[in-house]
């Protein structure tokens, strides 16, 4: 199949917990973290906060929040989980802290954009050329009212193209999304918030240090969170740190580095189960991402250096041809004013006035290209950059994917079947009959715990949002698309146990009432690791009669799940 997760480990009373049979709903309080970022540099002199780059973002934060007892952290910020902030605890939290918004980046005027397009580097040149010809023309008008209009052609043609050209970059680049509006979608719209003594709903930007805040599975963490208590808590990194596996969070102080503790949960980041409490707007680290973001100095693009070394050449060329041939002009009896018309008409000739045009309109229609291949360019000479380039080192989860997984390849009955879920149209190759897929559909629904969204129904499997992490929402919309029902049967084989997957022992286990069979009350489900699953079972399903596993099919068993592994796709055995 394709990807599938390799958990992270849990807490093993959490464990002991879900086989006990308790539920699986999860309910999470928090206290917010005070997380001040001080560079060792700014310590011994302060640093300019126009000077900032990606420096900042790989020092480790200076806190102990994450080292503190939850009493400790509850007497820091003057709070209490019972009844959480009062009315003047926020008020004074919102004045020392400020509010829970990202500020705006400091942002150039529309006008200025557009007079750095009509104006900047190789247009600059264009301008003086059309000048030049405008008093080349009025020079020889003064001697002549009957001369040529040449010049004067020449002259607004040369302006003609700049404007038009400063237009089109213009509103290329006035296309292109701006940095910050990314950030403001992930803040959540609403949030539960424990003050004197009552949970109420409330704007995320309402939010202060030292608040009580309570997530649950699904939500997006509101602020940057300190964990206070948690049950089977799973949060989802990958639109901070590219981190596919959802990662464990409890009150348990782990890492002395506030990055890599699991009591600290980031602004942004999704909850897969459980819930959380903070540290708000610009403070929060996904906050100074954006900072860091908006507040780089941007060098000059390849193309940006050429063409500034290319009116260097030019117009230093011109100039010097200008100069020697007016000055020759002059010294053979021309009359000054001639050969000053002589020295512009050599400028001007030496101008490439259709070279701003032609680049203009080649970037813009690669632009337009990348735009239908869903690439936005921010900028017009990024095109130029990114064709001379020829390595590019990304992130691949959170960066270039959504961390949404589809099912590939599934494999029963000793061959691999094609199981193509990643479009609306199934290119599945095996018979939705068969009784080998059923038994495999049936394991996959219920031995796990993604669940769909409410109010879905009339929305397409696939763009149907799931609560759970990515490789269990992928088995989930896999059956229901390819026979459909999953719901129901959830509903007929109610869950009564479950050991939750973890890296020690590489499977899931569920136990359901099974009133099918007359010699058991129960079905035992499990998934996990190949080896694991292999290991842990005698007998297996062929073509509706079950065998004993011996050596040839432990071979074959082998030799499927590393075929779909050299494939790049992540194996999982039921």
């Amino acid at each position: 199949m394709g990807d599938l997760p390799v958990d992270t480990p849990r807490d093993l009373s959490d464990a002991r917990a879900a086989i006990s049979g308790r539920g699986h709903t999860r309910r999470l309080l928090g206290l917010e973290v005070n997380m001040e970022e001080k560079s060792k540099a700014s310590m011994h002199q302060p640093e300019p906060a126009k000077k900032k780059n990606l420096e900042e973002l790989k020092k480790e934060l200076e806190m102990d929040d994450h080292s503190l007892s939850v009493d400790e952290v509850v007497a820091k910020y003057n709070t209490s989980l019972k009844t959480g902030l009062t009315r003047d605890g926020v008020l004074l939290a919102r004045a020392r802290e400020g509010s829970n918004v990202l500020s705006p980046p400091k942002t150039t005027p529309e006008w200025v954009k557009f007079l750095k397009q009509l104006f900047g580097g190789f247009a600059m040149l264009l301008w003086i050329g059309s000048i030049l010809c405008f008093i080349a023309y009025t020079i020889a008008y003064i001697r002549d009212p009957e001369t040529e209009l040449d010049n004067l052609y020449l002259g607004i043609v040369l302006m003609a193209v700049v404007i038009i050209t400063g237009c089109f970059s213009y509103y290329q680049e006035s296309k292109s999304s701006k940095i910050m509006e990314s950030f403001k979608k992930l803040v959540p719209q609403r949030s539960i918030v424990l003050r004197d003594g009552e949970s109420t709903e409330i704007n995320a930007e309402e939010l202060v240090v030292g608040d009580i805040v309570s997530v649950k599975a699904g939500d997006r963490v509101p602020a940057d969170l300190r964990i206070v208590t948690a049950y089977n808590c799973k949060v989802d990194n990958s639109s901070l740190t590219g981190e596919s596996e959802p990662q464990p969070r409890t009150p348990e102080f782990t890492n002395p580095n506030p990055l890599e503790t699991r009591n600290i949960a980031f602004f942004s980041t999704c909850v897969v189960e459980g819930i959380y409490t903070y540290q708000v707007g610009d403070n929060t680290v996904m906050g100074r991402i954006a900072n860091l973001a908006t507040g780089l100095e941007v060098g000059d693009t390849p193309i940006a250096k050429e063409i500034h070394h290319f009116i260097t050449i030019i117009t230093a060329i011109a100039l010097v041809l200008g100069i020697s041939f007016g000055l020759l002009a002059f010294s053979m009896g021309y009359e000054w004013i001639e050969a000053i018309i002589f020295l512009i008409g050599i400028i001007v000739a030496n101008v490439p006035e259709g070279l701003l045009a032609t680049l203009t309109v080649c970037l813009t229609l690669t632009a337009k290209r990348m735009a239908s291949k869903n690439c936005l360019v921010k900028n017009l000479e990024s095109v130029e950059t990114l064709g001379s380039t020829s390595t590019i080192c990304s992130d691949k989860t959170g960066t270039l994917t959504q961390n949404r997984m589809t099912v590939a390849h599934v494999w029963y009955d000793g061959k691999i079947w094609l199981a193509d879920t990643s479009h609306e149209v199934q290119r599945a190759t095996f018979a939705k009959s068969d009784s080998s897929w059923a038994a495999l559909a049936r394991v996959a629904t219920l031995c796990n715990r993604a669940v769909f969204k409410p109010g879905q129904t009339s929305v397409p499997v696939l763009q149907r949002e799931c609560v759970g992490d990515a490789s269990e929402s992928a088995l989930l919309k896999c059956v229901e698309m390819v026979s459909g029902g999953t719901e129901k049967m959830r509903n007929e084989y109610k869950k009564v146990a479950e050991l939750p997957f973890n890296s020690t022992n590489k499977y899931q286990i569920s136990i359901h009432e099974w009133s099918e069979q007359p010699d058991s009350h129960y079905l035992l489900v499990m998934k996990g690791a190949p080896e694991r699953i292999l290991a842990g079972c005698a007998f297996y399903l062929y073509f509706d009669e079950k065998r004993p596993v011996r050596d040839k099919f432990k071979l074959a068993f082998k030799t499927a799940y590393e075929a779909l592994g050299g494939l790049g796709e992540r194996v999982l055995g039921k």
